[in-house]
């Protein structure tokens, strides 16, 4: 576990105002911790949380708009050496939740969220073999089948409506966890895992 003398900073995105106060007291009775901001939805948060720098954020995917809940990297580019926590109260498509450190559930009490919370920390720095990372995600698939099909960054950017920044880390993302970094290595591996036709490539 991390240094439990580090006073960790804490950002809750929760639309509920009885929820998110109810565990920013569960949270602030642990010494560890320290919640700098409570925000109630994703719209126009990523400059206040830049600013504040947190150590892990704490969201209700809810409260991320639909089409962006897959794309949790994206919706918070720049933010940078900060643990994604779930906070889980109704139903969460499983894919969703593969993006996040850890989830907090409901029904945890303050000793729980703490031991989730410290984890994320821990998880964050853990090497990636360890975190059963290495399934790619389905943008990074995305991402891949575009690079089979022998598309630049630039026309993957336009394609996916994502920066070109976004294509670059996916792509590094994508070598990480294949362990190819050719994109005729990579080609061969979208064909034989099923992703692209050999009659689509380029």
């Amino acid at each position: 576990m991390q240094n439990n003398n580090k006073s960790y900073k804490i950002v809750i995105i929760e639309p509920s105002m009885i929820i998110s106060t109810g565990l920013r007291k569960l949270i602030e009775m642990k010494n560890e911790f320290e919640v700098v901001a409570v925000i109630a939805d994703c719209f126009h948060c990523l400059e206040r949380i830049n600013h504040l720098n947190p150590d892990i954020i704490i969201i209700n995917p809810s409260a991320v708009e639909l089409k962006k809940r897959q794309h949790l990297e994206e919706l918070f580019e720049g933010v940078k050496d900060t643990a994604f926590v779930a906070l889980v109260y109704q139903y969460i498509d499983p894919e969703i939740l593969k993006q996040y450190h850890t989830t907090i559930d409901i029904a945890d009490d303050g000793d729980k969220i703490a031991q989730k919370l410290l984890h994320s920390i821990d998880a964050l720095s853990a090497p990636a073999d360890l975190l059963d990372k290495n399934e790619l995600s389905e943008r990074e698939k995305e991402i891949l089948i575009s690079l089979a099909k022998g598309k630049i960054n630039k026309e993957i950017a336009d394609l996916h409506h994502i920066s070109v920044h976004t294509v670059i880390t996916h792509r590094k993302n994508i070598i990480r966890k294949t362990g190819i970094k050719s994109v005729s290595g990579l080609t061969v591996y979208a064909i034989l895992n099923n992703l692209i036709d050999i009659n689509e490539v380029e």
